[in-house]
Order: structure tokens, then C-alpha cells, then sequence
């Protein structure tokens, strides 16, 4: 089936209301839990091969996070799919306005390589939840999740309803070709940009999860220990090919010698004087990206790692970062990290605020002053406050970016509204009329008009 008479038939398919009682969308969602759990084990092994995770990894961060998501999507979906009654106006009485939950239709999804099947699955989860049909476009770097994803949605759902099409740049081109009608992206900044232009000749709307520099910062007043131990974690999980990894430290000048000492000791007691070796420690997605971080380390101070073989980079730390320089410039997505010092918040105010907006910021203070200016002063899509990237990880908080990093949101409520068109109707009374908006328009009806409007 080619990819205009697959958009065609989910069309089709839409129209004719199949997907739009609760009982069916619930049972679309209880399916899929059964194919994951049944394909577990496939799943982890896509994920050994496209990115070394260990089967614990891939649990904690991705099929775990799929099933929690679903299982929260499934115990509100009745609630959120009702019409909601809202306040009617006294200048419209006796009228009602009530709220009515729509899909929008066809939605076509294209997720990244980095988490191919959380970031693949959870928007599904929404849209479908939603009431719509969707698209899935896996990302061609990893082609092992990509081709269980296929097989788990081709075993669950007919085609017309959910459908996967893999492929690279010319299936992502065609796609973009259709005219569906919405698409969720999550990747890069120059394709979601790409995404966007093209989806704007047909007044698509979109949800974009770009990235970006997201900053940890680090305060005098932290338990830096504590901050070391899950900076380690949040940086280097998945060697660092996350979206909302802190990207760089702001470390306050005198506690940066203290805070190198733990981090290199959480990095050892994590992974061992060996990474590299590690079974747990994953390996960059493809020959591009490994060689593309290694050139980011030409002519900096390695604190510590550097080390790189058979697809893997160690952990590194880098010291006398020069703002200007390429690592400071673009997103890493990798196990680099640059350390920079600030005296006073003033400082990282600017510091931050000088560059894109971040998807994520990450604050270790114990100063509630500081956890103020911060929260009031910056703006950044989420982040957390003494650790590192688990706000992406609750269906009770949307997630998303804001400027360069992103537009809309998901993740719980957030996935359902994401991908539901909101009906306002206003229900007029049959049984009472109040002449006050009729001509003639006489000094009387003004005077009460301006009683009740303003």
C-alpha cells in the first residue's frame, strides 16, 4: 500500500465513526497492552541493537513508561471524553455552552531515534485515546525498534486504523506530502522546522519536541554528593542521548573542585573504572554521531573520559569551556559533559537567558531565593529542582518545550487535549426569547444592556 492510498483510507476509516465510542478506544488500548507485554522480549532485543540498553534500561524508560502512561490514559479516559457543561454568560440567558472533545482525525506521528519506542508509543497512546487514526513514521537510525514497532501495530490494529510506514527521507518527504491532520514531531530543531513550514501550506496544526542546551546549575548550598550521584544519572543514561540531559554545568565558582571530585567518584561507583566495558552502558546510535561527538572534543580540557571504542564513548567531563566553542554551540546528544562556573545568579540569569529557550533546566540549591529567581526569571519548557530529567517521567504534569525547543505538549491530560479538537456549542432556549439584542435599538435597552455588559 503506498503511502497516499494508506493516508486515503484512514480517512475513510475516520468517517465512519468507528473510532469514536469510548468502549472501542478502550479496547484498541487494551489490546496494545497485551501485544507489548506479549513482545517484550522483542522489544528489548531492538533496543539491545539500536542502542545497547540493557533489558533494566529499557524497562525503566521505555516499555515500563509506555505501560504507565497507557494504564493512565485508560483510567480517565470516560471522564475526559464527556461533554463538559460551562458557564453561560447572564447577557445570554437562558442559553447553555457546553464543551464537546473531538479528534481531530488522521495524525500522523514521527518519532526520534533516541527512545525509538517510548517516544514512538506515547503519543500514540494519546492520539488513539483521542479517538483518531494514526500514522506512525519510526526513525530509519534505529532499525531494529522500527521493525518491532511495525510488527507490534500490524498485530493489533487494522491498517486503516493505525499503521506504521517505515523508511527514511523519502517516506518522510511523502508523508509530508498528505494531507493529514495533525502531526506530532520529536526530533532536531532544523527538521522541526522543516516540519512545520510544510505542514503550514496546509494549515496543519503541530506539536513539536525539539531540544536544545539544556543547563543544570549547582549552588553553594547543594548537597553535592546528592547533585553529583544524579547528575551522573541523568546525563549519562542512555550515553547521553537524551533530549532533556542537562547539557552543561553552571557550577558556582567555589564548591566546582568539590563537585568534580563526586562526580568523578558517582561515575566510577556507577559505571566502574571501565565504562567502555560495561554491559550496562550503551553505545552511540551510529558511525555519524559517534564522529560527530568525538569533534566536539578536539582541543578541550578532559577532566576525565575521552576514551572511545567499538561504538562507545566514555564519560567525559570538560573543564575552561569557552562559551563560543562548538560544544557550547549545539546540542551534544552524547556522554560530554561541559563544566562553567558563575559567581552570583545574576550571572546565570544572563548566562541562560542570552541563549534559545532550554526544553529542560536543572536547578541543586537548597536556597529557596534561588529555586525563585530561577522558576520567575528563566524560561524553559520542565525541569526539576535537586534531579535530573524524572519530570518527563509522571502522566500528572505535561511535557513539552517552549521556543526553540518546542511548541505544545504531552503526557497524560496533555496527550488527550494534544490531539483533541474542543467543540464549543452554544444551545439556544426554544422557550424563551429576550428581545434585548432585536432592533429597535431604543435608550431603554441600551441602559440595561450596560447593566449586564461590562
Amino acid at each position: 500500500m503506498d503511502i497516499s492510498t494508506l493516508v486515503f483510507n484512514q480517512h475513510s476509516h475516520f468517517r465512519t465513526g468507528a473510532t469514536l465510542p469510548v468502549s472501542a478506544r478502550l479496547d484498541a488500548l487494551d489490546r496494545l497492552r497485551r501485544n507489548i507485554c506479549r513482545m517484550q522480549p522483542d522489544i528489548e532485543a531492538a533496543l539491545q541493537s539500536d542502542l545497547g540498553k540493557h533489558p533494566y534500561e529499557s524497562y525503566f524508560c521505555e516499555i515500563g513508561q509506555v505501560l504507565e502512561e497507557l494504564s493512565y490514559l485508560r483510567s480517565h479516559l470516560r471522564r475526559w471524553a464527556k461533554p463538559r457543561r460551562v458557564h453561560t454568560p447572564m447577557t445570554l440567558f437562558p442559553a447553555k455552552s457546553r464543551r464537546y472533545p473531538q479528534p481531530y482525525g488522521v495524525v500522523l506521528v514521527m518519532s526520534p531515534w533516541n527512545y525509538p519506542f517510548m517516544l514512538s508509543m506515547t503519543p500514540v497512546l494519546g492520539a488513539i485515546a483521542a479517538g483518531n487514526c494514526v500514522i506512525l513514521k519510526p526513525s530509519a537510525y534505529a532499525p531494529a525498534t522500527s521493525k518491532v514497532l511495525a510488527s507490534l501495530i500490524s498485530s493489533t490494529f487494522d491498517p486503516q486504523y493505525v499503521s506504521v510506514v517505515e523508511g527514511g527521507r523519502a517516506e518522510n518527504t511523502a508523508l509530508l506530502d498528505q494531507r493529514v491532520d495533525y502531526i506530532f514531531f520529536t526530533g532536531g530543531v532544523t527538521v522541526g522546522k522543516e516540519v512545520m513550514r510544510r505542514a503550514a501550506q496546509n494549515l496543519i496544526p503541530v506539536t513539536l519536541e525539539l531540544g536544545g542546551k539544556s543547563p543544570c546549575i549547582v549552588d553553594a548550598t547543594a548537597d553535592l554528593a546528592l547533585a553529583a550521584k544524579r547528575i551522573v544519572f541523568g546525563k549519562f543514561l542512555n550515553a547521553g542521548q537524551t533530549c532533556v540531559a542537562p547539557d552543561y554545568l553552571l557550577v558556582q565558582e567555589q564548591v566546582k573542585d568539590p563537585l568534580v571530585q563526586h562526580l568523578k567518584q558517582a561515575l566510577e561507583a556507577a559505571l566502574g573504572p571501565d565504562p567502555l566495558s560495561n554491559p550496562e552502558y550503551g553505545k552511540i546510535i551510529n558511525h555519524k554521531h559517534y564522529h560527530r561527538i568525538l569533534g566536539l572534543l578536539e582541543g578541550q580540557t578532559l577532566l576525565c573520559g575521552g576514551q572511545a571504542r567499538d561504538g562507545k564513548i566514555a564519560p567525559t567531563l570538560l573543564d575552561h569551556v569557552d562559551p563560543q566553542s562548538g560544544v557550547m554551540q549545539e546540542e551534544i546528544f552524547g556522554p560530554v559533559l561541559p563544566i562553567l562556573t558563575y559567581s552570583t545568579p545574576q550571572e546565570v540569569v544572563d548566562f541562560v537567558s542570552s541563549r534559545e529557550k532550554p526544553l529542560a533546566l536543572y536547578l541543586f540549591s537548597r536556597s529557596k531565593e534561588m529555586q525563585h529567581t530561577i522558576t520567575t526569571r528563566l524560561s524553559f519548557g520542565g525541569g526539576c529542582f535537586n534531579d535530573t530529567i524524572l519530570h518527563l517521567a509522571t502522566p500528572y504534569m505535561p511535557f513539552g518545550g517552549v521556543g526553540n525547543s518546542g511548541m505544545g505538549s504531552y503526557h497524560g491530560k496533555a496527550s488527550f487535549d494534544t490531539f483533541t479538537h474542543y467543540k464549543s456549542v452554544l444551545v439556544g432556549s426554544q422557550h424563551l426569547d429576550v428581545p434585548l439584542r432585536y432592533h429597535p435599538y431604543t435608550p431603554s435597552k441600551l441602559g440595561m444592556l450596560k447593566k449586564f455588559v461590562k
